[in-house]
């Protein structure tokens, strides 16, 4: 009895922290595709490479996950299309701000979309030192001090509408969490496609067809779209909305030391405590969180 006992409780404990397994893999496969999506750039400008990233991602999980196999009802697609015009629209601003922001930072600004979610739904004092845990390490990431160079402002501001997308994105995404995740977050991502690949077809033209690019284009797809989003929603579906923020704080550190191993944009002192105060910060959001805790 005793053995079937602790096999039983570590399956519970295993299928509990499944999804924070999911959200970390989603975070570190997106930090990487977009550090190798900026290569792109200078070929095929931002739009073209959120063209590549998104419309090939949608492409790729029409193909494995098969949507039209579950029906869906008018109520149901009206809870997907929002959610994936929020997901093309984040993925298209952000890449915008990417053009004149390193990576680490926009993705700090970015984080000001969830990290408000966080604060709506938490309810507990300690979630909000969590909270203010966080807050502290994305401070010390963001070029406050008058000796660190400033931000473009246009890559600001397309930072922050990324921001409003993503806290959207994961609104709207907790509203499908009654739907197949595959169906979900294919049918996202075409509605994602429908609103981001004609402006990338616009500003880039018959270049986006050049083979080479197509290639680096499909890889950026994989690896900063179809698998972290497919990741995500596992994490959706299960994580409470206050957690989610929180942990979602370790992607701009995560983002920050992919840039100085990728691009080249070393890590300060400062930034490593910054890491260090995010992390923390996301370890005891998941130490304080109640598996029964729901929005």
């Amino acid at each position: 009895m005793n053995v079937q006992s602790n096999s039983l409780a570590s399956g519970v404990a295993s299928h509990r922290f499944l999804p924070y397994a999911a959200l970390l893999a989603a975070i570190l496969t997106f930090c990487l595709g977009t550090s190798f999506a900026k290569s792109l750039f200078p070929l095929v400008g931002a739009e073209g490479t959120t063209a590549y990233r998104v419309g090939f991602a949608a492409v790729i999980l029409l193909a494995v996950m098969r949507p039209w196999r579950t029906p869906l009802d008018r109520h149901g697609l009206s809870r997907i299309v929002p959610y994936g015009m929020a997901l093309g629209t984040m993925n298209l601003c952000f890449y915008l701000s990417l053009r004149t922001t390193p990576l680490g930072l926009a993705i700090a600004i970015e984080f000001l979309g969830p990290l408000t979610v966080s604060l709506l739904y938490s309810r507990r004092p300690i979630q909000f030192g969590m909270v203010g845990l966080a807050v502290a390490g994305l401070l010390l990431l963001l070029p406050l001090r008058p000796t660190d160079h400033a931000l473009d402002p246009t890559g600001i501001l397309f930072a922050l509408t990324a921001a409003v997308c993503w806290a959207l994105y994961i609104v709207l995404g907790k509203r499908t969490s009654h739907l197949p995740s595959g169906q979900t977050v294919a049918l996202g991502m075409v509605s994602a496609a429908i609103v981001v690949v004609p402006i990338g077809i616009h500003q880039t033209g018959a270049a986006l067809l050049t083979p080479g690019w197509i290639v680096m284009g499909l890889a950026a797809a994989l690896l900063s779209s179809a698998i972290p989003y497919s990741l995500e929603m596992v994490a959706l579906k299960s994580i409470p909305a206050n957690s989610l923020g929180v942990l979602l704080s370790i992607e701009p550190a995560v983002g920050a030391i992919i840039g100085a191993i990728v691009l080249g944009e070393l890590l300060t002192g400062l930034q490593w405590l910054a890491v260090t105060l995010v992390v923390g910060a996301s370890i005891g959001m998941v130490l304080t969180s109640k598996t029964v805790d729901t929005p």
